[in-house]
């Protein structure tokens, strides 16, 4: 198997056990009223933390066999598993308009990953340069959710944007560890494994505080935040490149506009999921194709 294949199937993977702990985490916000620090006290959201860590886990591995520009786009699957897992537990089928958000979504993604495939990383970020990238995140995540400011999407693009940098330096320490040219316990590798660790970690914690007021608009900022982030470092900082030379910039750019665009429909649903979940059953949905019927 070609390293882009796999790293492509370890991401699948991934963005599939992420899904189903942003839809745990999304329930579990709707009930705790506003409460981060009570959810630390139940054991169901330690589960969501688990969840999250394999996911994790299966990410850095994938981060391993292919660059930053293809693995980071394909967290928008994370989002297309997402609407049916929250569809499921909704107690109704998905939605033409849902089914179509995933064709786009996909298609987009298909764009994406036929520009952006090349061999794997060898580059890394040097210590200087981790810990600039890092003052920086810091500086924007405190302007967007800073305090008084309302759980929603500013919180959602914090989210995505720690995600996607602990993605860049998550890279950074996988590849120097595995250098066999020198040791693994380098000091840029450990002060960039304890970045990662923070970043994550604040990720994670901005992501709960977003899902309170609802799943569908916050997970799409999510969604489309980390992979920006995670681009800007990779193509500025990394050396990666796109294929196809002006053409392969074209049809990353149409991949990309298409994968929004599919985002953006499927929130929808995932927003209608949420008032299900907090507020009991609700009136059949109706899209433009007319009324939806609720599943058995």
């Amino acid at each position: 198997m070609s390293a882009t294949l796999l790293a492509v199937a370890l991401s699948l993977v991934s963005a599939v056990a992420y899904a189903a702990a942003a839809v745990a985490q999304e329930r579990l916000a709707s009930r705790s009223g506003g409460g981060t620090l009570r959810l630390l006290a139940t054991g169901s959201w330690w589960l969501t933390v688990l969840l999250n860590a394999g996911a994790a886990l299966l990410h850095v591995a994938a981060l391993k066999y292919g660059p930053l520009t293809l693995v980071q786009p394909l967290g928008a699957l994370t989002l297309v598993a997402a609407v049916p897992l929250g569809a499921r537990i909704a107690g109704r089928r998905v939605t033409v308009r849902e089914w179509r958000g995933t064709a786009l979504t996909l298609l987009g993604l298909g764009a994406l990953l036929v520009t952006a495939s090349g061999p794997e990383p060898d580059d890394t970020l040097s210590l200087p340069q981790a810990l600039a990238v890092a003052g920086l995140t810091t500086a924007l995540i405190g302007v967007l959710a800073r305090r008084g400011a309302r759980p929603g999407l500013r919180h959602a693009t914090a989210s995505g944007v720690a995600s996607g940098v602990a993605s860049a330096l998550t890279q950074t320490v996988t590849v120097a560890a595995t250098d066999r040219s020198g040791s693994p316990f380098t000091a840029q590798v450990v002060v960039v494994a304890v970045l990662v660790a923070l970043f994550a970690a604040g990720g994670l914690l901005l992501s709960q505080t977003a899902y309170q007021g609802g799943l569908g608009a916050p997970l799409a900022m999510v969604t489309l935040a980390n992979p920006v982030a995670a681009a800007v470092i990779g193509l500025s900082l990394l050396g990666e490149r796109l294929q196809g030379g002006v053409a392969g910039f074209v049809l990353a750019g149409a991949g990309a506009v298409l994968a929004a665009r599919g985002v953006v429909l499927l929130t929808r649903g995932a927003a209608r999921d949420s008032l299900v979940v907090a507020g009991g059953q609700v009136p059949a949905p109706v899209d433009e194709h007319g009324p939806v019927a609720f599943a058995p």
